[in-house]
């Protein structure tokens, strides 16, 4: 008869090669689910070796758009996340400041857009403040949001 260090030992070495295989498709993926499964450690990989996340009810549906919309949908992430003046935490969750010099109202809404599509969980406000002059986003939701935030949209904590 097996010892349960035996058989546990076995269950917990076979955890760890498939934690390691979810591990390098994070890898090779270039890092963009790296946020998705860091806020759920109950990632697991399906036998389509796509990420699968079960136990949160934030993620982004990675489906909600076509290979087209997504290489528009990334490149205008990047640019937001460039030219971010300044990042305020709110009681709900986070609000990102810009400058209208460097990001649109019209590239701004089409972003919410489409975000919106992908993590239909968001809160999304869109303000136009000091006579044009400032340009607001603000993320909430739900209770747990703001982990999810700071992970998706590279918060600096604090």
């Amino acid at each position: 008869m097996k010892s349960n260090y035996e058989r546990f030992g076995k269950a917990i070495r076979r955890s760890g090669a498939v934690w390691a295989g979810a591990g390098l498709v994070l890898l090779l993926s270039g890092g963009e689910v790296a946020g998705r499964t860091a806020q759920n450690p109950a990632t697991i990989l399906n036998q389509n070796k796509e990420i699968v996340v079960t136990a949160s009810k934030f993620y982004c549906d990675s489906k909600a758009f076509t290979p087209q919309e997504r290489a528009h949908h990334t490149q205008l992430t990047q640019k937001l996340l460039a030219a971010r003046k300044e990042i305020l935490e709110t009681a709900k969750g986070y609000e990102f400041q810009f400058s209208p010099k460097s990001v649109s109202l019209a590239e701004l809404a089409d972003w919410v857009g489409a975000e919106s599509k992908c993590c239909p969980f968001f809160d999304f406000h869109i303000d136009l403040e000091g006579e044009g002059s400032l340009l607001c986003l603000r993320l909430t939701g739900e209770e747990g949001i703001k982990p999810f935030i700071r992970a998706e949209f590279q918060v600096p904590v604090k």
